[in-house]
């Protein structure tokens, strides 16, 4: 490849990331969009996305674009965009199977002269530690010698429809300057928002894992701050917002902290800091308070139902969403199951509505069935989990009409003011 011209890209990967990119690149390259789930490539060749990036205009106007889940499709492509999930298991440790996996399928049909970019959420040095050596024993070439390697991580924030990926400034790098400068020339001829080129892949992995770590330990400062003015009988939302009137202050508000991102990448970054002999403290601490919201939430609910005298065993309890965001069908590490889960241990029966799930990934993931509609007069509780649009539409009217003549509206997202409801966060 010595041109911008000769480019033919296969992106493997075509969930929240993958998708939206493939679709922005196909309107100046030959694209072939690569997926190992082929109800995913059957869905997107009638024209629909189920995680609902794209619309169907969008890809419809995609007349570049190609779908496959026949790894030889891509064998003619010459840049492969890696754009697989990196998670954590149960463990908390980093999952790299999936990046391993798409390496392994990449290296099958890697030639001399290809490109080769990682988009995927790493720790600092994972690209060239754990992948290359794939790709290099996969197919038999030798790296930065007969192929190369760039890392550029996505910056995609699902549901969000004003910062896209072309809106987003995109961070780039390359395995030696020469590649780094074509990386950086790709990505600049769809990013609108410009790009800015890393001296290093290391430098562009730690840039990517820091940018959520920091937003963790935020969110973490916020949510102990919450539990301390909830002990002193002080509203945290009017607090914040007094304290929000200096310039500098930062506009963070407690919340539960799930997703494919925030509740996940910080592990990535203690798990490289252990290896390398360094324990983390505020990070993992962070971590830890994050983690036990859900606990915290629910303590404060059992504490206003029971002052109103509302029998917990065998209570009813309406949770308002699942996502693990707001007005996108995202339930990865949703941290509403925390909710479910420990008010289930209480003896509360749960029905959790979500106008924005699929009802039979829900099940698959979690193991329960969301409501098709929740019942009038039929709770002891409502808690507003998740500020869909929807529910902030209802109003707190309807929403108290969902409750028994004696319940309490726990908002968590502070949909409706203080006034409105009985209990927030």
């Amino acid at each position: 490849m010595s041109t911008l011209s000769d480019i033919k890209i296969a992106v493997v990967g075509l969930g929240y990331v993958g998708l939206p990119l493939a679709v922005e690149f196909s309107k100046r390259f030959p694209v072939v969009g690569f997926d190992i789930k082929s109800s995913r490539i059957n869905a997107l060749r009638e024209g629909r996305d189920v995680t609902l990036e794209v619309s169907d205009e969008e890809l419809a106007q995609a007349t570049g674009m190609q779908y496959t889940s026949n790894i030889a499709d891509i064998a003619d492509c010459n840049v492969f965009i890696a754009t697989v999930p990196t998670p954590i298991d149960v463990y908390k440790r980093p999952d790299l199977s999936p990046l391993i996996s798409a390496s392994e399928a990449i290296g099958s049909v890697l030639k001399k002269g290809d490109i080769v970019i990682y988009e995927s959420t790493v720790y600092p040095g994972a690209t060239e530690e754990e992948c290359v050596p794939v790709l290099e024993r996969r197919s038999g070439l030798k790296f930065n010698v007969d192929f190369f390697a760039g890392y550029s991580p996505e910056r995609i924030n699902p549901g969000d429809k004003k910062h896209r990926v072309t809106d987003i400034k995109k961070v780039t790098s390359g395995s030696t300057p020469e590649i780094a400068d074509k990386v950086d020339a790709l990505y600049a001829e769809i990013i609108t928002a410009g790009t800015y080129k890393a001296s290093s892949i290391r430098v562009a992995e730690a840039a990517k894992v820091i940018e959520n770590t920091q937003r963790d330990v935020n969110i973490a400062l916020v949510n102990e701050l919450s539990i301390i003015f909830n002990k002193m009988d002080i509203d945290t939302e009017e607090v914040l917002l007094a304290a929000g009137t200096k310039w500098n202050f930062l506009p963070f508000r407690p919340g539960l902290v799930g997703g494919h991102c925030i509740g996940v990448d910080p592990f990535y970054l203690t798990h490289k800091a252990a290896a390398i002999g360094y324990h983390p403290e505020i990070i993992l601490a962070g971590r830890r308070l994050n983690d036990s919201m859900g606990s915290h939430v629910v303590a404060q609910l059992i504490k206003a139902m029971t002052r109103r005298q509302i029998h917990i065993p065998g209570a009813r309890v309406l949770i308002m969403g699942l996502t693990f965001k707001e007005n996108c069908p995202d339930l990865r590490n949703t941290k509403v199951t925390d909710i479910i889960t420990e008010l289930k241990d209480y003896g509360v029966n749960v029905d959790v509505y979500d106008p924005w799930v699929s009802k039979e990934e829900a099940q698959h993931e979690y193991g329960f069935l969301p409501i098709d509609a929740p019942q009038k007069g039929a709770y002891d509780a409502v808690v507003v989990a998740v500020a869909h649009k929807e529910f902030a539409d209802m109003g707190a009217g309807a929403l108290r009409e969902l409750g028994k003549d004696s319940h309490v509206l726990y908002d968590l997202k502070y949909v409706f003011s203080g006034a409105e409801s009985d209990l927030r966060l």
